[in-house]
């Protein structure tokens, strides 16, 4: 995401997360009068994403070579040295100081940084509607204190750290009293939410939040880890209509071995199991995950113990990622899997996930649904499908309308009111 007709330019890559820190970090250098900016906000899940990162780096310079390009993020936490050797890059930001005001103040100093994973305390909420979208999004945890083998993430955010219960009340209802009708609870690890606070859970914070503002339409959850999925969390999702009915499962494989060595914490059956009560509890409910092809040792029967979750989770969005090994991390030191079998399972994840969401498309013809409607001719279902819209209809708007078809992608809707 990128605004190039901006004083300050801000691209960013990777999670909801960064979406809704880069507006923070728009605002704050906006704020302070900063002209000729282009800040570039990484992610590190992936080589491909640190890469394309690096990329855009030397573009930028090209195309606006008197621009000043500072650049922060995770991969500025991972791989600060390549950042920093890089001639374009005039200066780095870490992860803990880019949503502070002063880190945007002048262009050659801020405030001191600690090391992100010394940081410890309650963090600040950080809520806004991302440029170009209709949804507000509100930051209320990041970190993680898991150590996942695959994963490089938790050097670049340090340990789980929460805001506080009342703060991210508060910060829902300022983007309800603007006018959002939808907000999004973000975070690293969202169903850690709580655990430095004594011992709280995001159910409690789901429930506070649905209970203190009143007008907030639609409340949806970025990711969770449906092992951390507490009792208050399920009974929300049972009993409370304004939380939608989607919900994106951190799963990253089928096969209860490869599970083990990615140091993951459920097994296969829990992921069946948890979207079978549900399910059964929310028939409505679609399900997304995140699965990883290619894991390191994984051989083609543990591969099809990935690919079976599809059918028997019921998952209707697939993000599929190509195993990346990321230095530093265990997976990285364990038996590759050749690159060639690493994308060709990859592109039959995708070929899966593609005709689960086909079938979902297809079961949606002939109902009634409430879309939101959203920039650029397209809205979004309760449960987070895509819609074609016309575009009369205004970015914010709710209508009702009845689906004739689909376009294999989105839903198409009856547009003449009959």
């Amino acid at each position: 995401m990128s605004d190039a007709a901006a004083p300050v330019e801000v691209v960013s890559f990777g999670c909801r997360l960064n979406l809704v820190e880069s507006e923070a970090i728009r605002r704050h250098a906006t704020e302070a009068g900063r002209t000729g900016l282009i800040v570039v906000n990484t992610c590190a899940v992936t080589a491909e994403a640190v890469k394309q990162s690096r990329q855009h780096i030397r573009r930028m310079a090209r195309v606006r070579p008197d621009a000043e390009i500072v650049v922060t993020g995770c991969a500025a936490e991972t791989e600060r040295a390549t950042f920093a050797a890089m001639p374009e890059v005039s200066r780095i930001i870490g992860n803990g100081a880019k949503t502070t005001a002063a880190a945007w103040q002048v262009a050659d100093c801020g405030p001191d940084e600690t090391p992100i994973m010394d940081q410890r305390g309650p963090v600040a909420a950080l809520a806004d509607t991302v440029m170009g979208r209709t949804r507000g999004f509100v930051q209320v945890q990041t970190g993680c204190d898991h150590r996942c083998t695959f994963c490089i993430i938790p050097f670049g955010r340090g340990n789980s750290r929460s805001v506080p219960l009342e703060e991210a009340v508060e910060a829902v209802a300022r983007l309800v009293d603007g006018g959002t009708q939808e907000v999004v609870l973000t975070g690293v690890d969202l169903t850690s939410w709580g655990a430095d606070l004594g011992g709280l859970r995001l159910g409690q914070l789901v429930r506070a939040i649905l209970r203190a503002v009143p007008g907030l339409r639609r409340l949806r959850l970025s990711s969770i880890d449906s092992i951390e999925a507490d009792d208050d969390l399920i009974a929300a999702i049972a009993s409370e209509e304004r939380l939608m009915p989607h919900l994106h499962l951190s799963l990253q494989a089928g096969d209860d071995l490869i599970l083990k060595r990615m140091k993951r914490r459920h097994s296969h059956a829990d992921a069946v199991e948890f979207c079978a009560r549900i399910r059964a509890l929310r028939p409505e409910m679609v399900f997304g995950a995140d699965i990883i092809a290619g894991f390191p040792t994984e051989d083609e029967a543990m591969f099809t113990r990935s690919l079976e979750l599809v059918e028997a989770c019921g998952l209707t969005h697939l993000h599929v990622f190509p195993f990346s090994p990321r230095p530093g991390t265990p997976a990285a030191r364990m038996p590759l899997v050749a690159r060639d079998v690493t994308k060709a399972r990859a592109a039959r994840l995708r070929a899966a996930g593609q005709a689960a969401l086909l079938a979902h498309l297809e079961r949606q013809g002939g109902r009634t649904l409430e879309i939101l409607a959203e920039n650029g001719g397209m809205g979004r279902a309760r449960d987070f499908t895509p819609v074609v819209l016309p575009a009369s209809v205004a970015a914010g708007a709710f209508i009702t309308a009845r689906v004739i078809g689909h376009d294999g992608a989105r839903l198409l809707i009856d547009t003449t009111g009959k």
